[in-house]
């Protein structure tokens, strides 16, 4: 089991980055709480890591704080609930605001992460309430975005609306949701934050 990783940030394109750990390149999906947390390419950065193995894949999850790991697994052990779909939980909303969910039986702010159905939402309050309830969740995670937008030839609008694909929205969905952020001289991971909470409001 890979348990953390400290390199050499190569290059963040979310929802994937690369990390340089001793010559070798180890490509970690990471949800948008990391994204926003990440140094500019070129720095050392330290990911808490989980690793899935299938049958046609190893994949690597990596987040920026272990309470986020902790609750990345207790999200995967929830019947239904993959990997992707726990990414895509931590992007689409904090660990207080899914807490706060669950602790109010709040199904309609959970149905509107993409992939999460009314069943589904119903299972992650019933199952979540327990785990939520024996632990206290420190999303403390740094919120200090880098303004780099990393390699000059990616543009941050479509790597942006890339990301949010990537995440489980549907194209047209993420590109209108892009649209309705003012995306002047922001960097691909600032224009996502902004499209993530303005579709969670």
């Amino acid at each position: 089991m890979i348990g953390r990783l400290r390199g050499t940030l190569v290059w963040k394109r979310a929802p994937v980055l690369m990390v340089d750990v001793g010559g070798i390149g180890y490509e970690v999906e990471a949800p948008m709480t990391t994204f926003y947390a990440l140094p500019e390419s070129g720095s050392e950065v330290t990911l808490h890591t989980h690793l899935v193995v299938r049958e046609d894949a190893q994949l690597l999850y990596g987040f920026a704080a272990e309470s986020e790991r902790g609750f990345f697994r207790d999200l995967i052990k929830v019947n239904g609930v993959g990997a992707k779909m726990g990414l895509t939980i931590l992007s689409g909303m904090s660990a207080e605001s899914f807490a706060q969910a669950v602790r109010d039986d709040d199904v309609a702010s959970l149905v509107r992460l993409p992939g999460v159905g009314k069943k589904t939402a119903e299972r992650l309050i019933v199952e979540m309430r327990d785990r939520i309830s024996k632990k206290i969740i420190d999303a403390s995670v740094s919120q200090t975005v880098s303004t780099e937008g990393g390699e000059a030839a990616n543009n941050p609008i479509n790597d942006a609306v890339s990301a949010l694909v990537a995440l489980g929205y549907k194209p047209q969905e993420a590109s209108r949701m892009i649209h309705g952020v003012d995306c002047e001289g922001l960097a691909s991971e600032e224009i996502i934050r902004h499209a993530l909470k303005a579709a969670a409001g």
